[in-house]
């Protein structure tokens, strides 16, 4: 059972998701504690030692990452929450962080406390926060790769390209790096899009500034030396890509 807090300085969000997460897992979480300020929220943490934390991104005295800094405890689970805005999603998205947005659905939250029992770490690493600050004030320009040895920073210009298999994807990077990341092709399409980056195959997706050169019998040659094929459905899509960007 996880000891959890919910730290939100808003008392009618904080009882719902109260009461929701004694619907969808009294068998996994234990509340044991509620803050709605920067200050309350890092002295709750240290003295109680939580195994999960619910927190704002953004509190009426500071944000997440003001308590974040200095904790003593950091040996928790962590799941942000926020109001629905398109650019703090694509912030989350990138940087590899767990996210639900308000009001928060009741299905949503039990897949993330579900997700929490297939993760090793119990705390984003440091580089996580700090790609996470940057993506929320300008437009992403690096990915946060989770692996079960590290997380990798990886700036978006040098991914050469991705290839699914099953619920893994494998990315190549400029550097020689292959970094395999325990996620399905979908999660990194809703992201890696154009004008940069397209589908060409079921089980491909390419940087298109890193593509050498291509033929007409749905080859494509990677400036990695490596070959893509193009699915029958994409080439169309494809050819016309290429020529509008030339």
């Amino acid at each position: 059972m996880y000891k959890t807090i919910i730290i939100e300085d808003e008392h009618r969000i904080r009882e719902a998701l109260s009461i929701m997460l004694e619907m969808v897992a009294p068998e996994e979480v234990q509340l044991i504690g509620y803050a709605e300020n920067v200050d309350n929220a890092k002295k709750l943490i240290d003295r109680l030692k939580p195994d999960l934390v619910f927190m704002d991104i953004m509190l009426t005295d500071g944000t997440a990452f003001d308590v974040l800094q200095g904790l003593t405890h950091r040996s928790f689970h962590l799941i942000f929450t926020t109001a629905y805005e398109q650019h703090a999603v694509r912030a989350f998205k990138y940087s590899a962080i767990d996210y639900l947005l308000k009001p928060i659905d009741p299905a949503d939250l039990k897949l993330a406390i579900e997700r929490i029992g297939e993760l090793k770490e119990r705390v984003m690493a440091e580089n996580q926060i700090s790609e996470l600050q940057q993506n929320m004030a300008k437009t992403p320009d690096k990915i946060v790769l989770p692996t079960q040895e590290a997380m990798y920073v990886v700036k978006l210009d040098q991914i050469v390209r991705c290839e699914t298999s099953g619920s893994y994807t494998r990315f190549y990077i400029a550097d020689g790096r292959e970094i395999i990341v325990s996620k399905p092709m979908k999660s990194y399409e809703e992201i890696l899009v154009a004008p940069d980056f397209f589908r060409i195959h079921h089980s491909h997706l390419i940087n298109i500034n890193c593509i050498e050169s291509y033929s007409r019998e749905g080859m494509v040659r990677m400036n990695d030396k490596t070959e893509v094929p193009i699915a029958r459905a994409k080439k169309d899509p494809f050819f016309k890509l290429m020529k509008e960007g030339l």
